[in-house]
């Protein structure tokens, strides 16, 4: 069965760190593109960050951009969402998903093979 199970969501404080995690089962994970994705209540999905199957580079949103990381242990089948700085406006469920990769790098695009269920991330003082 394919699986991306999200975790690691919580509430924290504004300018506190939260680790995001995706874990990928039943099926190829180290061929595929992983991307981070977020949607607050009344807004339009949003992609966050992506990382590449193929050469591992990485995407972010501008609004994110040197605050939160994304990396993948292939080794766990798991991709990470490394969240520093955060904003009351970071909150979001936070969606991980993975489309077969068929170029290099990632592009943060609505169409994947695969959804992961959500965590949620709540920012507030």
């Amino acid at each position: 069965q394919v699986q991306l199970v999200e975790s690691g969501g919580g509430l924290v404080q504004p300018g506190g760190s939260l680790r995001l995690s995706c874990a990928a089962s039943g099926f190829t994970y180290n061929r595929y593109a992983i991307s981070w994705f977020r949607q607050a209540p009344g807004k339009e999905r949003e992609g966050v960050s992506c990382i590449g199957s193929i050469d591992g580079t990485t995407s972010y949103a501008d609004s994110v951009k040197g605050r939160f990381t994304i990396v993948r242990d292939n080794a766990k089948n798991t991709v990470y969402l490394q969240m520093s700085s955060l904003k009351p406006e970071d909150t979001a469920v936070y969606y991980c998903a993975a489309v077969r990769a068929l170029i290099r790098g990632c592009v943060l695009s609505s169409r994947n093979d695969y959804w992961g269920q959500g965590t949620q991330v709540t920012v507030s003082s």
